[in-house]
């Protein structure tokens, strides 16, 4: 069991219907999109500790949004809600009709987050972003709704993402968030950047094992598709759970064409890797030998990332 230095609070608030547990049960509990639409609300907190990369451990707190909670929340509750917390993400519903509304309770949350966990992060997720057909209004929605949540949160710092369960950019959101969290991960980026020369790779990409978020990655040439890690993880994980169906477990998989080589395999206890190459000459034989030679090394790196 993870000491209490490798906790880290994750509040993941805003008004009921809002989709965060959907996006909670897609995220860490292998659930597909189409049968999250099942699930009920939450009644008042639902607690879950989710273990993610070793001895770092989530402690999240899926927050009721319903009016009776929220201001149990911001009064009566107030204290053990917002003490401790290391990440505040707060959920907004595009199909919302009460604006006003959310950006009061969001107001609430913030005042009693600067107050009570002044150092935690703060992210906000654009949420049900497939509601919007056109992509320039959805660009365009982004962008106001970021300058109106900075104006709210000034001086504080904070992320805006836009969301949806149907796309990547729900990995894109959580795989940023997370990343946050890992500690010292700028040496785990140090060393995969040698890894990705190493292999003569064109890039590699580290994915934490159960959930498939991006942990770190390393490139070694410009690549146009800003969202393809993310693109990665939806389809990975989509491909996981139909293996899982047939009780077939997945391991690695090679993916090759005219113009690229990808392998996926298991690298450390708690991540896997995708290495991608252009380059014709170089054999998936030979990069494979290059990733399981250096498996026990990141290994130890890991492990000396745990709190």
């Amino acid at each position: 069991m993870a000491s209490s230095k490798g906790l880290k609070k994750v509040l993941l608030m805003g008004k009921s219907g809002s989709g965060k547990t959907s996006m909670r049960s897609i995220i860490f509990a292998n659930f597909l999109a189409k049968p999250t639409m099942r699930l009920g609300p939450t009644l008042h907190v639902d607690h879950d500790n989710v273990k993610f990369l070793g001895n770092l451990v989530l402690n999240l707190w899926d927050c009721g949004g319903q009016d009776a909670f929220m201001e149990a929340f911001f009064n009566s509750e107030r204290s053990q809600t917002f003490s401790g917390v290391h990440v505040l993400i707060y959920v907004f519903d595009v199909d919302s009709h009460e604006h006003k509304k959310d950006m009061d309770q969001f107001v609430s949350c913030l005042q009693s987050i600067n107050e009570l966990s002044p150092e935690a992060r703060v992210f906000c997720l654009i949420h049900k972003m497939d509601l919007i057909k056109n992509e320039d209004d959805r660009n365009k929605l982004l962008e106001e709704r970021t300058e109106e949540l900075a104006k709210i949160a000034n001086p504080r710092k904070l992320t805006v993402f836009r969301t949806s369960i149907w796309d990547e950019t729900l990995y894109k959101a959580w795989s940023e968030i997370v990343y946050q969290l890992v500690p010292n991960v700028s040496l785990l980026q140090e060393k995969l950047a040698k890894l990705c020369k190493l292999c003569g790779a064109d890039e590699v990409v580290l994915f934490e094992k159960a959930t498939f978020l991006v942990i770190s990655h390393a490139i070694t040439s410009e690549h146009q598709d800003q969202h393809r890690f993310e693109k990665i993880s939806n389809i990975i994980k989509h491909y996981k759970l139909t293996c899982g169906k047939t009780q077939a477990r997945f391991r690695s998989m090679e993916v090759k064409n005219s113009t690229f080589a990808a392998l996926v395999d298991v690298f450390t206890s708690n991540t896997y890797i995708m290495v991608v190459m252009t380059n014709p000459r170089i054999q998936c034989a030979a990069v494979r030998q290059n990733v399981q030679f250096a498996r026990s090394y990141f290994e130890q790196i890991i492990k000396s990332k745990r709190m």
